[in-house]
């Protein structure tokens, strides 16, 4: 609404799993990975990658889901973990937790679990110093100097 809006439906897809695909076994991948078939297996992106998972209203995974950026409208039986921003269309049905940086979720999307909220240290929140509590013991700092400078010149 107030920020920019990465387009997920232009980002570039370099895998495509069809709608009569069964994949058995954990599938690793980088870049952009559309799932209209079924894979029973873990789905994890390349360390350190920008990687895109989207899921069709056709798609199921069961397994744990570890990508940094996914659309979700299929079924995830399994823990889901985004680290960047994780879109829960209305179709969308998760069976298991959550766990994200930035979520987006439609009505009619559902969650059979937890909503797990992870900030990545980029995100996280700075601590504040109180700067008027610091500027104060300056100020003292300065005051007890100057007193002490002030009685050795009366001293003199």
């Amino acid at each position: 609404m107030f920020g920019k809006k990465k387009n997920f439906n232009s980002a570039r897809i370099d895998t495509l799993i069809g709608q009569g695909t069964v994949i058995n076994g954990n599938l690793e991948f980088s870049g952009g990975l559309h799932v209209d078939g079924k894979i029973i297996g873990n789905v994890i992106a390349e360390e350190g990658s920008d990687a895109l998972l989207i899921l069709s209203e056709f798609g199921h995974i069961k397994g744990e889901v570890r990508v940094p950026n996914m659309v979700l409208n299929g079924e995830i039986i399994g823990d889901v973990f985004g680290s960047n921003r994780v879109e829960l269309a209305p179709k969308s049905c998760i069976n298991g937790s959550v766990y994200y940086n930035l979520i987006e979720m439609a009505i009619g999307a559902q969650v059979n679990g937890g909503l797990i909220h992870e900030a990545t240290e980029s995100t996280a929140p700075k601590r504040l110093e109180n700067k008027s509590t610091a500027k104060a013991k300056q100020e003292e700092q300065h005051d007890a100097e100057l007193a002490t400078n002030g009685a050795v010149s009366a001293s003199q």
